[in-house]
Formats: structure tokens, C-alpha cells, sequence
């Protein structure tokens, strides 16, 4: 049995057109007042209809996303759509006039159980609605394995990612599960999952402001 993983990465890579510049401009040290965060579409087989619930820091500095039904198996008796599950999350952010924010790290956490001959792969994105998406990075997790894992991805600073100031732009979050089995005819079940059934599996996203002028 091994011990729990934190991977961090440099992600959310981007061509240099989809990067907006940033502005010469003081940050604020917590986000606004008057931010509020819902769910305005989801879809895929890792979140099925109210299976995802997302809420925001109270300082305004982060939100998390809870799945209670995302779970990637494969062996046994598991059937060929079970080994990979995805989910797009598209999010309304109210934002206040005058500032506008970008997602600079995000934490994805979960469990997994894996014979030793199976894998797993978690992968994630994210985009402002009507911009190009952001490179997709995939972590990898190896048999055997039997604990909780946690990825972060962190943006470097100058791929920061601004939502477009004065513009209501949803923020889209796709992820996705993959389990595999290197033995066909195992018997063992393997699976991935990042859902909880006492909210406290989660991913985070965490925020950087700025004015806008």
C-alpha cells in the first residue's frame, strides 16, 4: 500500500494568442464583494444530473467542485464504458464591474484502488466560454496503489488566463477518468474516483484579480 500522492505541475499551457496581456494594474489581496458562483450547464458521465455541487470561499479567493458519482473502474466484471468518465462543467461567475479574475492553480483530488498491473490517468482543462481551450494535462497513477492522490496544476504567470473585462463569459472545466486493467482476463476490479459522499474529496480552483481599466 502506498502513501497518498501530490503532484505539482506547470499547466494549463497555451498558445501565445489565447493569452490575454495583463494589465499594469495593483491587485486587490481578496476577491470583491458581491462574487457569487453557480453551475449553468453540466454534462458527461461523470457527473450525472445532480451528482456536482460547486461553492466559493468565503474570501472570495477560490471555489471547489464536489462529485458524488465519478468513478472510472476496470476488470471483473466491469463493462467497456466503464473505464473512462468525463465531465464538462460550465460555470456563471458574477463578477463586479471593475475587476475581472484568471484561474491560476487548481488541486483535483480523489481515490484510487489498483491492482498492481492496472493504471489510471486523471486529466483536466479549463476555458473562458468563446476562447480557446487550455492544453490538456493528464497525470498518471500506477498499480498498486490503494490511498487517496492529489494533483496540482499551477498557471505560470505570464499564461494566466483573464477572463475578458466587461464580458459575461462562463468558465468551462472538463475533466476526465481513465482506468485501465494490463491483464484483460483479471479478475481484480481497479478504479479511479473523485467523488465523496461526505464532501470532503474536492477540487479546488484558485483565483488571482485585477482591476479593470
Amino acid at each position: 500500500m502506498r502513501k497518498g500522492i501530490v503532484v505539482s505541475a506547470a499547466a494549463f499551457a497555451v498558445t501565445a494568442a489565447a493569452v490575454t496581456p495583463a494589465v499594469a494594474a495593483p491587485r486587490p489581496a481578496n476577491g470583491p464583494d458581491g462574487v457569487t458562483v453557480e453551475i449553468a450547464a453540466v454534462n458527461g458521465t461523470g457527473c450525472p444530473p445532480g451528482t456536482a455541487a460547486v461553492a466559493l470561499s468565503d474570501d472570495k479567493e477560490a471555489f471547489t467542485v464536489t462529485y458524488s458519482d465519478y468513478m472510472a473502474q476496470a476488470g471483473g466484471s466491469s463493462r467497456p464504458i466503464d473505464h473512462r468518465k468525463q465531465c464538462l462543467l460550465s460555470l456563471n461567475l458574477h463578477v463586479p464591474q471593475g475587476y475581472t479574475y484568471a484561474v491560476s492553480s487548481a488541486d483535483y483530488r480523489g481515490y484510487a484502488h489498483l491492482a498492481d498491473d492496472a493504471g489510471a490517468v486523471v486529466g483536466a482543462s479549463y476555458y473562458f466560454q468563446g476562447n480557446p481551450q487550455t492544453g490538456r494535462v493528464l497525470h498518471n497513477l500506477k498499480g498498486t496503489f490503494d490511498e487517496n492522490w492529489q494533483f496540482t496544476d499551477r498557471a505560470p504567470a505570464d499564461q494566466l488566463i483573464w477572463k475578458p473585462c466587461g464580458e459575461d463569459r462562463n468558465l468551462n472545466i472538463i475533466t476526465e477518468l481513465r482506468a485501465s486493467d494490463g491483464n484483460p482476463n483479471s479478475s481484480k476490479v481497479s478504479f479511479i474516483a473523485m467523488d465523496s459522499t461526505d464532501s470532503s474529496i474536492r477540487s479546488t480552483y484558485h483565483f488571482v484579480w485585477k482591476h479593470c481599466y
